[in-house]
């Protein structure tokens, strides 16, 4: 058994969150633990290696990477212990494929956008500027502040004495959802469905149920930081965050998977291992998803009443269908952008295989393939239950069939995909679950109905001394900034009760 005087806090799990929480720990002094299950760290943001190609676990639309302000937590945090990670800007954040014909590109520059989505809305022309202009307000409060834990008094009143007009501001929004604020502006039915469509392909929500916060941070930082891929993929920003947790002094331990959180009076002191092994540590940090920290790691019959409580408010979201695809270069015509979103029925929005997001990020970064060459990533909403109870052949024969409805879809915007794969390899449900170790192979909670924006959302204590929950379970959410926002919440809170 390692003692408790020994670790000042053990963190469960190295995705962004639990990587950012150690090593903000870290560069204060503290000593930290990571324990991860898998082979490398990153999560749903690690990589894996096929044939030549190098293949981004989720998603490659990456925001944080930016140089300017305090919204850029990725660039941030890899700053804090002494390492940096170069990135691409994307010119284009998304190009979407929507019905009606509504065929539109998200330009970096902020103007080019507003005339590219006008020029399909003239007679919105004034609703669009004043929505999106709101967004910027909520983004410029957020920029003005350094962003660490909101429950930690001292720095609540020093940040409202700094800035408090920006506090104001974020205060009136907090209870809001982007849709409330769009339909103040915009009548257009089609228009109001592209806005859920921006919410949907973050948020896994339509805009109704989109806190306006956070659509304000992603609306304009793709504007103001950008989205910046990182060389050499995906998985570099864990890589490196290990690199400077290290450098700190920091450990992380490999295929240590935790299956129990200890407790003694009502206090979280340790971990147990798979192996039996145990640790004890001052804090406890679980980085993975609430339902997996209340229910597999702490015994469901305990279940404190706040959880029980934002579980009433709160389900998991889907999980994904994902093809990850190598294909010849001459698939992808002249002027094609990395991202794509494709939908034909607005109807079929948010059902399995309703919506197909799509990742080229050889686009911006050729060697992550072979010469001549290009990686597809592309995956869509699918839920766990369809993939249970399945014999081996019929698992194996449901991922083709499914596979290749997609690859139909796509051949509408890539012509000649099918006659152009080099390489085919499906995940499901089942394989981020696995994978992952996320229940479900959920990629986070989304509200079960309309909440009051953001104030449902808990932050990092738990009901439990001792014990924190970081990344997209916790304030505010998903996406690799908004975890990395909770990360430096986390260690932040967790350096104050340490008086470190």
């Amino acid at each position: 058994m390692t003692k408790m005087q020994d670790i000042d806090a053990i963190v469960i799990g190295s995705g962004i969150g639990g990587l950012v929480t150690a090593t903000q720990l870290a560069a204060k002094g503290a000593k930290v633990l990571v324990l991860e299950r898998y082979l490398i760290p990153g999560g749903s943001a690690g990589y894996f290696e096929r044939q030549g190609y190098r293949f981004d676990v989720g998603a490659s639309m990456i925001f944080g990477l930016g140089q300017n302000g305090t919204t850029n937590l990725l660039t941030r945090a890899l700053s804090s212990v002494n390492v940096s990670q170069e990135a691409i800007a994307d010119p284009v954040q998304i190009h979407y494929h929507l019905p009606q014909g509504l065929d539109l590109k998200v330009d970096r520059i902020y103007e080019k956008f507003l005339q590219n989505l006008t020029a399909h809305f003239r007679h919105e022309e004034q609703g669009i500027r004043r929505f999106y202009d709101e967004c910027q307000k909520v983004f410029k409060c957020l920029n003005s502040m350094d962003l660490l834990s909101l429950e930690e008094p001292r720095y609540l009143l020093r940040v409202f004495f700094q800035h408090p007009l920006a506090c104001l501001g974020l205060a009136k929004y907090l209870p809001q959802n982007a849709g409330d604020v769009a339909r103040r502006y915009i009548k257009d039915p089609q228009l109001l469905k592209f806005i859920d469509m921006e919410c949907y392909c973050w948020s896994v929500v339509p805009s109704d149920m989109t806190p306006m916060i956070n659509a304000g941070m992603v609306f304009s930082d793709r504007h103001y930081g950008g989205v910046n891929y990182p060389k050499g993929g995906v998985g570099q920003i864990a890589q490196k965050l290990v690199e400077g947790l290290e450098k700190a002094e920091g450990r992380i331990q490999y295929q240590a998977r935790v299956t129990k959180i200890l407790t003694e009076q009502g206090k979280a002191v340790g971990v147990q291992l798979a192996n039996g092994k145990v640790y004890q540590a001052k804090r406890i940090v679980s980085n993975a998803t609430r339902w997996d920290t209340f229910e597999q790691l702490l015994p469901a019959t305990e279940m404190p009443h706040n959880e029980k409580k934002w579980q009433q408010n709160y389900q998991k979201s889907p999980s994904f269908l994902s093809l990850h695809i190598g294909v010849r270069e001459s698939v992808l015509p002249a002027g094609t952008e990395c991202h794509h979103i494709l939908l034909e029925d607005w109807e079929k929005m948010t059902a399995a295989e309703g919506t197909v997001f799509v990742s080229i990020p050889t686009l911006l970064d050729p060697d992550l393939a072979p010469n001549g060459y290009h990686i597809i990533h592309a995956f869509t909403p699918h839920w766990i239950d369809d993939w249970q109870e399945l014999s081996p052949s019929e698992y194996e024969a449901k991922k083709e069939e499914a596979a290749w409805r997609i690859i139909d879809r796509l051949e509408k915007i890539f012509p000649g995909l099918d006659a152009g794969l080099d390489y085919l390899e499906v995940g499901t449900p089942r394989t981020h679950r696995r994978f992952l170790g996320r229940e479900d192979g959920t990629y986070g909670p989304i509200p079960r109905r309309k909440l009051w924006g953001l104030l449902n959302m808990p932050f990092n204590r738990t009901a439990i001394s001792g014990l924190y929950c970081v990344g997209d379970s916790t304030f505010p959410g998903q996406g690799l900034n908004a975890v990395a926002f909770s990360g430096f919440a986390c260690a932040h809170r967790i350096a104050v009760d340490l008086g470190l």
